[in-house]
């Protein structure tokens, strides 16, 4: 049995069953025939249906499921329900992107071997899928990751993160409400070595992954033969802030990018470029928000920023600003614990190059300021790492935006916004060692489906 805590109190508020690698393996068995079985298959209009309910139930609980997601996760209460209006709409959108989910006409007669002939193709499912999911949107990751292939008409195995299982299995739960049978899409808790199986299993035809890039690369590395996939991992997102950008405007953004979540973002702000002529400034301003932000339980109505995920998560972070305290960091704000489960919104100025926080993504509630004469070296530090997601440049200069934009190394480069900013119909990826494919809903049904072409001679 997998006991689920409220992370900031660490007291019980449910559990979730363990399954075995005999469950498993009979649901990929199943999953594997049903996709075998083309006359199983559900078509659209039925997936159609069943999508609309799911999304209507989960209207209907919606305080409940954002209740669940705080007490779970430990995200802000106010942000929880962002995140249920956001999966909601997530299903939604994978009704869309259905209508668009079409083939093409190939033109044949470009050559004289092809002339007279019809060509076109479609898409079908893939296949079986397993989704492995992660702790900091415990609702909204599941339904990207679930929904999809629900869509397009794939099996799916799902694995939410260990301490966040409950929102996974109420949206499974939902779905089979609605209509699904539960042949097509599986809740698996499970432990690391049953997981690793089932992700590896040569009966898998798409592996979805949400995590950490050390353990994301090293399961990609196991997959069978012919298995397709998609990796998020992290980054350690960079801000260029111009020497024309306005300060007024641009903290309470860049406050909302870099302690959302209590920082817990795969591209949460971090490492923020200032002109050192107002670098003072912008780290006083900076540091001046943060130590207002108010930290508790997360099902506090009035908490902004809640705790991280387990103690251990805590007591890292605090030894990654201890190294840059004592590397010559100069703490602003913050630094300290403030119990087991909480860590203090910090900010950091000139941190060294070498240390933690300047290098690695920190999944915490931390901002580091760094100053800087030219755009050039800021623009150069900020792609020296061999992680890339998101950036972004605050500027009032048209110039300046499009250089950034031009050349900062990044899948998106946001314009006087932080670097968290996301909608979900849009590309979300992470580049070199920040992840494989393409995120996003359209893009994930698109991976979940494959072209068939027809080449009809006339």
């Amino acid at each position: 049995m997998l006991e689920v805590v409220n992370p900031f109190d660490q007291k019980a508020i449910g559990s979730v069953p363990l399954t075995n690698w005999e469950t498993i393996d009979n649901y990929l068995e199943t999953a594997h025939k049903l996709f075998r079985d083309r006359k199983a298959w559900l078509p659209a209009f039925k997936r159609i249906e069943i999508l609309k309910k799911a999304a209507d139930i989960m209207t209907q609980r919606f305080e409940h499921l954002a209740f669940q997601i705080a007490g779970e996760g430990g995200k802000p209460l106010r942000d929880a329900r962002v995140e249920v209006t956001r999966a909601i709409d997530g299903i939604g959108l994978c009704i869309k992107e259905l209508s668009h989910m079409s083939g093409k006409e190939i033109p044949m007669d470009l050559t004289a071997a092809g002339s007279g002939r019809l060509a076109f193709t479609t898409r079908e499912p893939i296949g079986p899928v397993v989704a492995v999911s992660a702790f900091n949107h415990p609702l909204n990751l599941i339904v990207h990751q679930v929904a999809p292939a629900v869509a397009v008409g794939c099996p799916v195995l799902v694995k939410p993160a260990g301490n966040t299982p409950l929102s996974c299995r109420e949206f499974v739960e939902i779905l089979y409400e609605a209509g699904l049978p539960e042949e097509w899409c599986r809740f698996t808790a499970c432990d690391i070595p049953t997981a690793e199986r089932m992700i590896t299993d040569p009966r898998v035809a798409f592996f979805s992954f949400i995590g950490s890039g050390q353990v994301g690369w090293m399961l990609r590395s196991k997959l069978a033969p012919g298995t397709r996939c998609a990796l998020e991992h992290g980054g350690v997102a960079p801000v260029i802030i111009d020497d024309s950008a306005d300060v007024a405007t641009m903290i309470p953004s860049l406050l909302k990018g870099a302690f959302y979540h209590s920082g817990q973002v795969c591209v949460s702000v971090q490492r923020i470029y200032a002109p050192n002529n107002r670098l003072d400034e912008i780290a006083g301003a900076l540091a001046d928000g943060a130590s207002k932000l108010i930290v508790g339980n997360a099902i506090d109505e009035k908490t902004e920023c809640g705790p991280l995920i387990s103690p251990r998560e805590v007591t890292r972070v605090a030894q990654w600003i201890e190294e840059a305290k004592t590397g010559g960091a100069n703490i602003l704000c913050g630094g300290e614990k403030l119990s087991d489960s909480t860590y203090a919104p910090t900010v950091l100025v000139n941190p060294p190059a070498d240390a933690k926080v300047s290098l690695n993504e920190i999944f915490g509630p931390a901002a580091c300021l760094y100053g800087y004469d030219e755009m050039d070296h800021a623009i150069e530090t900020a792609n020296a790492l061999p992680f890339a997601f998101q950036a972004s440049v605050f500027t009032n200069r048209l110039d300046m935006a499009m250089k950034a934009v031009s050349e900062l190394d990044a899948t998106a480069v946001m314009v006087n916004d932080h670097t968290a900013f996301r909608v979900d119909w849009m590309p979300f990826a992470g580049r070199r060692q920040s992840g494989y494919n393409t995120g996003g809903i359209g893009y994930t049904m698109h991976d979940m489906t494959q072209d068939k072409m027809a080449v009809i001679k006339l």
